[in-house]
């Protein structure tokens, strides 16, 4: 909520920066922060699948439970990566933090794949899931700002679901290494993967600047009007002309201090009690059942299916791809049609399908590619609302929290998404029964369109909104009175 200026206050700033950043049309500019932002989604999903692959079990002869445990490590290092990295982003800034994640995962992964025993292993495989975590923050938040409001929900759900593009990669890149190299080489040449990819995309980041809107609400208004200058002249070199921003879009700030635990707290719980439900809802129904189905897929096709262990992956490329295709379909669907019917719909379509495929699952009239194909046209719009997910927790908070909201509400789904796997392990059982699992299934299906349905309740219609109109910066000022 803004605040009059009081005398003795700081003298208040009034910039068009948010207004004028708002007003860009789409250029090259935008297509360099998307490509050189994005790719950590495909780096994290990249990630995944070569660890699935499981190949340095046998070289450091790893029990199944140490193997789970290789994966465990990765998300416990994104935890914390989000928690360390997320409150950074807020006082250091987005630019910092982008690269700095960057160039920590680069060396986790990279030295993951040089480890000569399981200890080893683990350790880098921390290190490169807290870059990872960092990441979810630093380029959320930075992607949000740096975006016009008419194509933010369109290009941040496109950006979040390129996991799944790196899922694909992942598993395409498993099966050629281990085609063309032994089984000691064939992991260790995985992992160097995504730091070559990520050498490559250091150096595009370099030229991406700092967020004008952080800029503006941390005392440096100066770097703020010239960082959008240099952004503009870039775009008129082009040929595009600009139109003029009214005075009338001006907004006060005042220089913020970084904000504190208690006040975190308070814009949570008080003043955004609604958006804070919002958020946790849609982030850990998403992530529970994600989480359900991604890590049962293959323990369903080889034990209630026949599947051989050789031949799920062909299975998992088509459920990575339906789930790359859904946000890069419907994402544009978020910015005309709306927030709120997009995300009740996409979790509502989502559970619905998941309800006919446990049906059928129970009376055992699927098989392998039917039960397959029913899982992609779920996740072809659940891939969507997750995605929308993330999207929404960027977006409603206030710019000086708002990589601190994404860490939270990431570290809450990731810990509520952790507890899917071992449920649905159990209800698996010895493959025996169909019953516990079918029931499994309908859970999930249920808890995402609770999603749903509380985004249609209490969501934000943020589409075409500009940041600081869906969430009041709190170094917002009112404007001084004209005399």
């Amino acid at each position: 909520m803004s605040v009059h200026a009081q005398s003795g206050a700081p003298t208040p700033v009034i910039s068009l920066v948010p207004a004028r950043m708002d007003r860009l049309p789409w250029t090259k500019f935008h297509w360099s922060v998307v490509i050189g932002l994005g790719v950590s989604w495909i780096l994290d999903g990249l990630e995944i699948q070569l660890v699935s692959a499981g190949g340095f079990a046998t070289e450091f002869k790893m029990t199944a439970t140490e193997v789970g445990f290789t994966a465990t490590i990765y998300l416990i290092g994104q935890i914390c990566g989000a928690l360390v990295f997320g409150r950074m982003t807020d006082t250091l800034g987005r630019k910092r933090l982008f690269i700095l994640t960057l160039a920590i995962y680069l060396a986790g992964s990279g030295l993951a794949g040089l480890s000569v025993d399981s200890w080893m292993l683990w350790i880098f495989r921390f290190i490169a899931g807290m870059g990872i975590g960092g990441e979810y923050t630093a380029i959320n938040s930075a992607i949000d700002e740096l975006i016009p409001s008419r194509y933010r929900g369109r290009v941040d759900i496109a950006v979040n679901g390129t996991y799944w593009g790196g899922a694909a990669l992942g598993a395409v890149a498993t099966i050629a290494t281990q085609n063309l190299f032994s089984d000691n080489w064939a992991w260790r040449i995985g992992f160097f993967i995504g730091p070559v990819l990520g050498l490559i995309i250091i150096y595009l980041r370099r030229h991406i600047p700092e967020s004008p809107r952080w800029l503006l609400t941390h005392g440096r208004a100066e770097e703020a009007e010239s960082t959008v200058d240099g952004i503009e002249a870039g775009i008129r070199a082009d040929g595009v002309q600009l139109p003029p921003v009214p005075q009338e879009k001006a907004m006060a700030v005042v220089d913020h201090p970084p904000v504190p635990f208690r006040q975190l707290v308070h814009v949570f719980i008080v003043q955004y009690p609604k958006r804070t439900i919002l958020g946790l809802t849609m982030m850990v129904t998403q992530s529970f059942l994600y989480n359900a189905i991604f890590f049962s897929q293959g323990s369903v096709l080889k034990g209630f299916y026949g599947i051989s262990e050789a031949n799920v992956g062909y299975f998992f490329f088509p459920f990575a791809i339906g789930n790359l295709a859904g946000p890069l379909v419907l994402g544009h669907f978020f910015d005309t049609i709306g927030r709120r019917k997009m995300i009740f719909s996409t979790y509502l379509i989502a559970g619905l399908v998941l309800v006919l495929s446990a049906i059928l699952f129970q009376a055992d009239l699927l098989t392998a590619t039917t039960q397959t194909i029913l899982w992609c046209v779920s996740f072809f719009f659940a891939s969507a609302g997750a995605s929308s997910a993330y999207l929404t927790v960027s977006e409603i908070f206030p710019l000086e929290v708002r990589g601190q909201a994404i860490s939270y509400f990431f570290c809450v789904a990731q810990g509520a998404g952790a507890l899917a796997p071992v449920i649905y392990g159990a209800l698996m059982g010895d493959f025996s029964s169909r019953g516990p699992l079918t029931v499994g299934f309908l859970i999930g299906a249920g808890i995402m369109i609770i999603g749903g349905i509380v985004a249609l309740a209490i969501g934000i219609n943020a589409e075409g909104q500009s940041l600081e109109d869906v969430a009041d910066p709190l170094s917002k000022v009112d404007l001084p009175s004209q005399a």
